[in-house]
């Protein structure tokens, strides 16, 4: 439940929001979503069937840059899924009979701009959603690096720049073309990532001419470090799960 600031003792790290008439909202809930990526896989028949039978969400995307890979997105509030239920599972047929790509392992977290009124929604709903709607199949997932340019400009030139980039988005998603995830993994990633970000849509073109635009933008033309690598793939099973 979504409360009202109050003044507390102590640090804060709750996600905040703001209400329509400016009152400060907090929700100390997210959500955790990780891509693993694999090879060598012959056949998908025995993947969809074993995640039928599992009580967690997941998403199996077909690799467009690989005959014989896959890739599963799984999601969960709690973080210790990942390291119990989800690497128990990993490790049993049939994906334990897959070559890992860990190079295209990529994990991060639901975050808060501070201008949402639905946290919940923002944080938890709408992200799975977006990964399972099944009018969406398409998906281009990578990883970013922005440069230490941006963080030593002034707080309104980055909602500048960040509003140009993300008008860019919102053109796209009031058209129909496909909408974007975007996930904080500050310390959860091997190669030292700041974020994380999907594109899906129902067609792939759409998502590629998202990309070409934003490499305009002054955000990724001047301040990022890092961009990829890049994950290309169709879902063949989506499912929220029973752990949402």
């Amino acid at each position: 439940m979504v409360h009202p600031s109050t003044n507390t003792e102590g640090l804060d790290i709750s996600e905040q929001g703001r209400t329509a008439d400016g009152q400060i909202v907090r929700l100390n809930r997210r959500l955790f979503m990780q891509l693993h990526a694999f090879g060598e896989c012959l056949a998908t028949d025995d993947l969809v069937e074993s995640l039928r039978e599992q009580r967690f969400g997941s998403v199996l995307y077909v690799d467009a840059s690989d005959p014989q890979g896959v890739a599963l997105l799984t999601f969960s509030e709690n973080a210790d899924f990942f390291v119990t239920e989800l690497r128990d599972y990993l490790n049993l047929p049939p994906f334990v009979g897959l070559q890992p790509k860990p190079e295209l392992t990529m994990f991060g977290r639901t975050y808060a701009l501070g201008h949402e009124e639905d946290l919940e929604r923002t944080l938890i709903t709408r992200p799975r959603q977006k990964v399972c709607d099944p009018n969406w199949p398409w998906a281009i997932w990578y990883p970013l690096r922005r440069a230490g340019s941006f963080e030593q400009l002034s707080a309104q030139e980055q909602r500048t720049i960040l509003m140009e980039h993300g008008g860019i988005g919102h053109a796209y998603g009031r058209a129909g073309y496909g909408s974007d995830i975007r996930l904080a993994c500050y310390g959860l990633d091997k190669n030292d990532n700041d974020f994380v970000v999907a594109l899906v849509g129902p067609e792939l073109y759409p998502l590629s001419s998202i990309v070409q635009r934003m490499r305009k933008t002054k955000q990724t033309s001047l301040h990022l470090e890092k961009l990829g690598p890049f994950f290309i793939g169709k879902a063949i099973w989506q499912n929220e799960g029973a752990n949402a």
